[in-house]
């Protein structure tokens, strides 16, 4: 074993690390691994075809050259080094590389070398970590110090090695794979998507992400794909000391990309000396899924993920698509089911034609592998925003929750289901967990507020509020809590200046003009008043129109808010026609407490079936 030095850095063999000044630079696998063959040959031309017997033997894969360019590139990143003017690494084209800078070695006395890699308690990581390690192997390993506790972990975007901008979407389908599976990890908290996404690309150190979202570590990675087949190369790295635990590459048939994912994450759930929680739903599955299904889900969710109607739609077509090459794939109904039921909810398919679709998918997905979180949650969702359901929606959520504890939209809508329901401290801890697995999501840290608001926590709502960014699809309902809040507080300025932001971002501007004027001349309640009255009538024009259109329950709302119950009521009529999801707090909506004594509330809350 080595450690070689050159310039200001120096790669120690044995611990397959690179380091200037005593940090470590954060590396990837294979161009560690070809940094360790130049080094090895210093002045000397290492050939293309060298590299590829030694790091990429599998020929039938057929990416070696896109690799083999991708791990040049990182490299050179890493070092500073440039290939117009190289200082480091020479490239001689179409031949080879060469390591140009005087090195100098180190020699250290070398281990056996076959190991076998035991954590405590006696567990074995695995057949696929027993390697035979050699001075220029940089697999899998674990570092003579002691191995630091691991109770939470991020898993962040893995990288496109293809070099093709268009296969972007299997790399972040195939991280929200690991992520998903890493859920099921007893013991573990495990980031979601949302969070770990914003570090796409990123060049932010390791320690300092970890600190933004809590973690004791953190798994990055890259994928390769070339046709039908697959590499996934993935390490585990102790944040706050930023050196890496563990390292491996996997390699195989995309038709077998579950069993992939399923053997990374064992092997880091092994890594972090933890157990699944309960036997692996795809080991007891046994059914590969079919190649052009998978790359088809995989494209839905990357257009789903965007939360706009545009994504939405193109998602249902990839979805689709999927099930008609697969029937039997569960995770392709689940987000045919997600994305007809966003649709509906925002206003832009009618709930007639799209609630039965997203239903039928929801069920179709359980029916098929009854293991799955996300699908309990898709149905759940239907439940209680359209159907009112209240017990079985209950049912749904706490089992995607068991299935996946991890399932920060799981924790969320649980969250929904108890503050709908007046269980507002048990809400508003369903709704920290959710944050707490996704700490930088606008919509997690809204929906948090909102459950404060509900519970008539406003300044701990409000300083949430403040957080979010704007717009987004829930701006105007913020802007508007923001203004109740301030009148509840007395400060009538800001409460006047939120609902006027809520106007513009809303799209309407000349609503929001009548706020400032009448303001001045009749005070705040007045111009209340008038502010409603405007907003009524652009609200009901636009109500007239094609879809998407507003909620019959933000009508009724603003009547009952006039005082004009009878009008109220008739609104109230049509959003229980129509299925409007917002009914579901219907018990909790402030709006609407000036219409609590009258027969026909009760009445309604009746027919809406609340618990008691």
């Amino acid at each position: 074993m080595a450690v070689i030095r050159f310039e200001s850095f120096e790669l120690d063999t044995h611990a397959a690390e690179l380091r200037r000044g005593g940090a470590r630079i954060r590396l990837q696998h294979q161009p560690l691994r070809v940094l360790t063959l130049l080094l090895e040959r210093p002045g000397e031309v290492v050939t293309r075809e060298a590299l590829r017997h030694a790091i990429w033997p599998t020929t039938e894969f057929g990416s070696f050259d896109e690799g083999l360019d991708a791990a040049i590139y990182k490299l050179r990143a890493a070092l500073g080094d440039s290939a117009e003017h190289p200082r480091l690494i020479e490239t001689l084209p179409r031949r080879g590389y060469r390591f140009i800078a005087p090195v100098a070695a180190e020699m250290r006395p070398a281990r056996a070398r076959r190991v076998s890699l035991v954590l405590a308690g006696g567990t074995v990581v695995g057949a696929a970590l027993l390697l035979e390690l050699s001075a220029g192997d940089v697999g899998a390993r674990w570092p003579a110090r002691a191995a630091p506790r691991i109770e939470s972990i991020a898993v962040l975007p893995l990288v496109n090695l293809s070099g093709d901008s268009t296969q972007e979407y299997f790399a972040d389908g195939m991280t929200d794979a690991l992520i998903t599976d890493l859920g099921r990890i007893s013991g573990l908290r495990v980031i979601s998507r949302t969070s770990a996404m914003q570090y796409k690309g990123t060049r932010e150190r390791l320690p300092a992400i970890a600190r933004q979202l809590h973690v004791d570590a953190v798994v990055e990675g890259a994928v390769l794909r070339s046709g039908s087949r697959v590499r996934i190369t993935a390490q585990l790295v102790d944040a706050s000391a930023d050196r890496q635990l563990w390292a491996q590459t996997y390699e195989g048939d995309v038709r077998d990309v579950l069993a992939l994912q399923d053997e990374v994450a064992r092997s880091i759930a092994s890594a972090v000396r933890t157990t699944l929680a309960r036997p692996d739903r795809r080991a007891a599955g046994a059914r590969p899924v079919h190649p052009q299904a998978y790359d088809l889900y995989l494209r839905g969710r990357h257009e789903w993920n965007e939360w706009t109607e545009q994504g939405l739609k193109r998602s249902i077509a990839y979805f689709e698509q999927a099930v008609e090459k697969d029937p039997a794939y569960a995770p392709a109904w689940a987000g045919l089911s997600d994305a007809y039921h966003l649709l509906t909810l925002n206003g832009v398919l009618p709930q007639q034609v799209a609630l039965p679709k997203a239903k039928l998918a929801a069920l179709r997905a359980i029916a098929l592998d009854s293991t799955l979180s996300e699908a309990h949650v898709s149905l759940g969702g239907v439940r209680l925003h359209h159907e009112w359901s209240w017990a079985a929606a209950e049912c749904e959520l706490r089992r995607a929750i068991s299935l996946d504890p991890n399932n920060a939209m799981a924790h969320q809508w649980y969250g929904y289901y108890l503050s709908a329901v007046g269980r507002f401290d048990a809400a508003i801890a369903a709704m920290r967990r959710a944050l707490e697995l996704d700490p930088l999501s606008p919509n997690k840290v809204n929906s948090l507020a909102a459950t404060l608001y509900r519970a008539g926590r406003y300044d701990e709502a409000l300083r949430y509020f403040r957080q979010v960014p704007d717009p987004d699809i829930t701006s105007e309902f913020r802007h508007r809590r923001m203004a109740a809040i301030y009148e509840r507080k007395g400060m009538p300025r800001e409460a006047i200046a939120e609902l006027s932001t809520a106007m513009a971002l809303a799209g309407k501007p000349e609503v929001g003009a009548v706020l400032e004027p009448e303001f001045r001349r009749s005070g705040y309640a007045a111009a209340k008043q008038a502010f409603l009255r405007a907003d009524l009538r652009e609200t009901e024009r636009r109500a007239k129109q094609a879809y998407p259109r507003p909620r019959a329950l933000s009508i009724a709302a603003g009547y009952a808010l006039l005082g004009e119950k009878d009008k109220a009521f008739e609104w109230l009529d049509e959003a229980v026609r129509v299925g409007d999801g917002g009914l579901m707090y219907l018990k909790v909506d402030d709006r609407f407490d000036a219409l609590r004594a009258d027969p026909r509330f009760t009445a309604l809350v009746r027919r809406l079936r609340f618990p008691s």
